[in-house]
């Protein structure tokens, strides 16, 4: 059964940074389409950043774009953000997820694969 396992992410101060990492377990994510989200207790599920790993072409939210930067590692399994200039609202629980086909998007409903979640608290 293809999993996805997140990691890093913990609490910093306003203006920190912080990386959390997503790990495949038993596939590879040439195929795929990347993509963490991020959600508050009342909120809906927010699209911060999207890759696919065969062309290298991300995608950031309106939120995060300039502050936060998506990569994929060269196992192919792995895909990191990196995550600067940190901000209270950037507070959340960080999900990653895969979507069949190459191709990013910011609909749930596209992404078959989900992490377990992993808390990032921005607070001084």
């Amino acid at each position: 059964q293809a999993q996805v396992v997140e990691s890093g992410g913990g609490s910093v101060q306003p203006g920190g940074s912080l990386r959390v990492s997503c790990a495949a377990a038993g596939f590879t994510l040439d195929d795929y389409a990347i993509a963490w989200f991020r959600q508050t207790p009342g909120k809906e599920r927010e699209g911060v950043s999207c890759i696919t790993i065969y062309d290298e072409t991300t995608n950031y939210g309106d939120s995060v774009r300039g502050r936060f930067t998506i990569s994929g590692d060269n196992d192919r399994r792995t895909v990191h953000l990196q995550m600067n200039g940190l901000k209270p609202e950037d507070t959340a629980v960080y999900y990653c997820a895969v979507k069949p086909y190459a191709r990013c998007s910011w609909d749930v409903r596209e992404f078959l694969v989900w992490g377990q979640g992993i808390q990032v608290t921005v607070s001084s």
